[in-house]
């Protein structure tokens, strides 16, 4: 993969053949031939310059948006659990975060230290890095309103600030500099109570939960909203709650969350989504957009 010398120096943790099922919120997946957990951003960099140009890569966070299949995936994944998670207050009410600090965590630092804004961030579950790539929202706001610059690495190491201008932001999209993956961002805020949004984060966690099921492994809603309407609407008009393809379940509480109910696989859920697709299409001439990454190989059986 990569010379006995660039290991040596290296300070993140490397592991060989490690299962996706650890790594997605479904609970679901193969193995990924490498996987590492760099020890920070220069650590990094180091890793990835050091790494054949045909080695394939790819980034992930919680997993709580990935589909992995079951053949696994070819190559390094790079995983920010557990890694580059520092948050910085700067003056003005800004606040620098890296890709591996969880949106929650976020949430909890700005009602800390009475900055408005980030409340959103709790209702997202996953890492700041995956937010930032798909443009991550909850409660009525999204991640790049508030988002003034960010870090980002190529396949090569380098590493570059961006401003929010070089990308193009739309619903659970962000489009610009795709060779690059994000790090960190600067994000500006306002100064306001942060208790009473705690309070007020704390009542629509509720009302969320009582609405969405819990407890059980999914990755939040499968398939984005389309203009005018709700997928989870569609999906319920179309009498597919509680359909099943083996252990892959829409859920009877939410519609637009799929369920590992025992056992899925990801081809299960693949398969589920693709009818959940076609019923609503051929009921409602509405093709529904999957918000979910799916990335890897099939499996041979």
């Amino acid at each position: 993969m990569m010379a006995a010398s660039n290991l040596q120096t290296l300070r993140g943790s490397l592991q060989l053949n490690e299962p996706m099922s650890k790594h997605t919120s479904w609970k679901i997946g193969g193995v990924a031939e490498r996987m590492y957990t760099p020890a920070d951003i220069d650590d990094l960099a180091l890793f990835l310059s050091g790494l054949p140009e045909s080695e394939p890569v790819m980034f992930i966070g919680l997993g709580s948006n990935l589909l992995v299949r079951d053949g696994g995936i070819e190559g390094t994944v790079i995983s920010f659990k557990g890694s580059m998670a520092t948050i910085e207050l700067h003056a003005d009410n800004r606040l620098s975060a890296g890709a591996g600090v969880s949106c929650a965590k976020l949430s909890r630092f700005c009602h800390r230290n009475n900055l408005l804004g980030g409340e959103f961030f709790a209702g997202i579950p996953g890492l700041l890095g995956g937010a930032l790539a798909m443009n991550a929202g909850a409660f009525g706001d999204e991640t790049w309103s508030i988002v003034d610059e960010v870090t980002t690495i190529d396949r090569a190491g380098n590493i570059y600030t961006r401003n929010k201008e070089d990308y193009t932001i739309g619903y659970r999209t962000v489009k610009g500099h795709e060779n690059e993956w994000f790090v960190s961002a600067t994000m500006h805020l306002r100064p306001g109570d942060g208790e009473q949004a705690a309070q007020q984060v704390k009542q629509l966690l509720k009302q969320r939960n009582e609405t969405q099921p819990t407890g059980v492994p999914s990755c939040g809603s499968v398939f984005k909203n389309p203009p005018g309407d709700f997928a989870a609407r569609l999906i319920e008009a179309s009498g597919l709650k509680g359909f099943r393809i083996g252990d892959a379940v829409v859920s009877e509480k939410h519609a637009n969350f799929i369920i590992n109910a025992g056992q899925a696989k990801a081809a299960e859920v693949e398969a589920l989504m693709q009818h959940i697709q076609q019923t609503v299409n051929e009921k409602f001439n509405v093709q529904l957009q999957s918000e979910v990454k799916i990335v890897g190989r099939y499996s041979n059986d």
